[in-house]
């Protein structure tokens, strides 16, 4: 399996001015962004090293990463 990059920009390119704006303007969205993208990093930095991590670890930091891409996706299309 490839090692790809989640980044929010690169998912929803659509809404590329949305979210430097709400980046910008609201706490709660750029929080939960910030940790989106942390959480991405780690995930690739794993996936690329191999590191030692269990299947159900990885298993459940993907499941959390699409929980907060959900989210965000959600404050994006919603407009809210």
């Amino acid at each position: 399996m490839g090692i790809t990059s989640h980044e929010l920009h690169k998912e929803f390119p659509q809404f590329r001015d949305r979210i430097e704006e709400l980046k910008a303007s609201d706490t709660g969205f750029s929080e939960k962004l910030t940790r989106y993208t942390e959480l991405d990093q780690e995930i690739e930095g794993l996936e690329k090293r191999e590191g030692p991590i269990g299947d159900d670890k990885m298993h459940r930091l993907k499941q959390w990463r699409a929980q907060l891409k959900d989210e965000l996706y959600a404050r994006l299309a919603n407009g809210q």
